[in-house]
């Protein structure tokens, strides 16, 4: 595994594009490479991809450890080579107690040879607690790394459980990379962290909340994936237009959750790209797509159905995703249920008040030509309320979600030209009104795909793609402002190779990069990276 950097000129790198494999390197955020413009070494960079490149790795901030005592618990360790699950136990750590000011999950992989990119999950008790992707190997091999901050699983953590993970894999004679990882938990002892009193997860897809609960927030882990088309969902189109993925309703997704079948939250999914993606992997070998590595679960503020739910009674928690055509697959969305109890009720109380919900508008409009064009606007609005009776009064929550998704697909016929410029919005507030000031956050999530993939005469398949993960979150009491946060992550790439043809022939060349930006009330983090054929060449740090 080289490790090379070289300080060059490509800072503003042009943009990227990914190919339909499904998998991406875990999200390093103890970077492989610690680098600066000072100590960067100099090394050259090669006319066109070789055998080997830099090991992949992310912009994104490492997860903050506390200082003091610490133990760490091996979760699993195995060799994924088909689709048989890792099956263990987890035992509690020894010396740090029950309590814990943050719990650190470390993902290290390796793999080497030829392979596509695999997703993975890991359960605890039943509890998904990290879904992954994998980078693409090169054949002298890599090694990549993920951390996730997995604190508010405290509750599971606090008792033994069987363990299982998967990384489906195929291991034949040209597919020749077996998945070889570690997963460990290390737990920081310290001021015990606010965390659920509870996680929770369906059985026969009902759950039973504790009837002192006095907030529930669901959580899911939404992926389109599997190999079918619902893996690029984003790109398929309605029955009368002539491309090779179909969708009745067209490329409009949106992930719903409901309570007892009455609609409970909507979230617009986020559009990941493998590594595999847009059918060009030299755009991902050494800089993943945004989340490819650590995919973030939605979360849903169910408190204002606490009323309901906690009669004692099991209640039908579901998932549907909008858009997917009738009986096709392809779409993973595990849910989890995070309950924090009134520790001075038996019984808490309360009413849902509020239940507004929107027109779903999606309309797609196909127009014919030597140059296809499909245009799409979707939109989607709810706003549920409810109250609940604690030991410290009556507190009413309000959640207020809207969505929004418009897009432009253009392709040629036999889909040697295929392009796409996508964005989706997704706006929410949550406001919690009880004893003390009002507290309200307001979230704008913003999701950008513009790229464009393009297969000459010559058989040469170029791929131009800028991904953007935007969130801007305001906290505010009676009107003034206590928090606020800005990220920006962005990931550009270029990419072009010879198909048809064996490895050592495709010449390939590419320059991806990312810029991961994040500041607010808590501090800064700058971060940017530029790989060149392999070699990374920048690693800046700002702020």
């Amino acid at each position: 595994m080289k490790r090379r950097i070289i300080m060059s000129m490509f800072a503003g790198a042009t943009l990227l594009a990914s190919t339909l494999l499904g998998a991406t390197p875990a999200q390093s955020t103890d970077a492989l490479v610690q680098s600066s413009d000072a100590t960067a070494q100099s090394a050259d960079v090669p006319a066109e991809f070789g055998s080997d490149w830099h090991d992949p790795i992310t912009a994104a901030p490492p997860v903050t450890k506390p200082s003091g005592p610490s133990c760490e618990v091996t979760l699993a360790e195995a060799q994924f080579r088909d689709f048989t699950p890792y099956k263990g136990t987890y035992t509690p750590p020894d010396g740090c107690g029950d309590r814990w000011s943050k719990v650190v999950l470390r993902m290290d992989g390796k793999v080497k040879g030829r392979q596509y990119d695999r997703l993975g999950y890991l359960h605890v008790g039943g509890v998904e607690i990290f879904r992954t992707s994998t980078p693409q190997p090169s054949p002298d091999g890599i090694e990549w790394s993920v951390e996730k901050d997995v604190t508010r699983y405290s509750d599971t953590f606090r008792a033994g459980h069987d363990v299982e993970m998967l990384i489906g894999n195929v291991v034949d004679d040209t597919y020749t990379g077996i998945i070889d990882v570690k997963v460990t938990l290390t737990f920081y002892a310290g001021r015990p962290a606010t965390t659920p009193d509870r996680v929770l997860t369906p059985t026969d897809g009902t759950i039973t909340t504790p009837r002192n609960s006095e907030r529930i927030v669901a959580e899911v882990y939404a992926t389109g994936s599997g190999g079918g088309c619902e893996e690029y969902w984003y790109l398929t189109v309605p029955d009368e237009a002539p491309y090779s993925c179909k969708a009745t309703g067209g490329p409009y997704r949106e992930v719903q959750i409901k309570v007892d079948g009455r609609l409970a939250g909507i979230a617009a999914p986020f559009p990941h790209v493998w590594t595999g993606g847009w059918s060009n992997p030299f755009l991902w070998y050494v800089v993943p797509g945004p989340r490819a590595f650590d995919v973030k679960p939605i979360e849903y503020d169910l408190t204002p159905f606490a009323g309901i739910l906690n009669d004692g009674r099991p209640h039908r928690i579901e998932v549907d995703v909008v858009g997917v055509p009738a009986g096709q697959t392809g779409w993973s969305a595990p849910v989890n249920v995070l309950v924090w109890q009134d520790a001075k009720s038996t019984r808490v109380t309360g009413k849902l008040t509020t239940h507004t919900v929107g027109d779903l508008a999606n309309s797609s409009t196909y127009t014919p030509g030597s140059e296809h064009r499909l245009d799409t606007e979707g939109a989607h609005r709810l706003t549920v309320a409810g109250y609940v009776d604690t030991s410290h009064g009556r507190v009413t929550t309000t959640v207020r979600r809207a969505l929004t998704n418009t897009s432009a697909h253009r392709w040629t016929d036999g889909e040697n030209f295929d392009a796409l410029r996508a964005t989706w919005a997704d706006d929410e507030s949550v406001t919690v009104d009880g004893r003390g000031p009002a507290r309200t956050t307001r979230t704008h999530r913003t999701y950008t795909m513009d790229g464009t993939t393009t297969l000459g005469t010559d058989d040469r398949l170029r791929t131009v793609l800028t991904l953007g993960d935007r969130a801007a979150v305001t906290v505010t009491r009676d009107g003034r402002r206590t928090a606020w946060s800005r990220l920006d992550d962005t990931y550009t790439g270029d990419a072009t190779w010879t198909v048809n043809v064996p490895r050592d022939q495709r010449h390939a060349v590419g320059t991806t990069s990312e810029r991961y930006r994040l500041y607010g009330s808590d501090g800064c983090h700058d971060r940017s990276l530029t790989s060149v054929q392999g070699v990374l060449t920048e690693d800046r740090r700002g702020c």
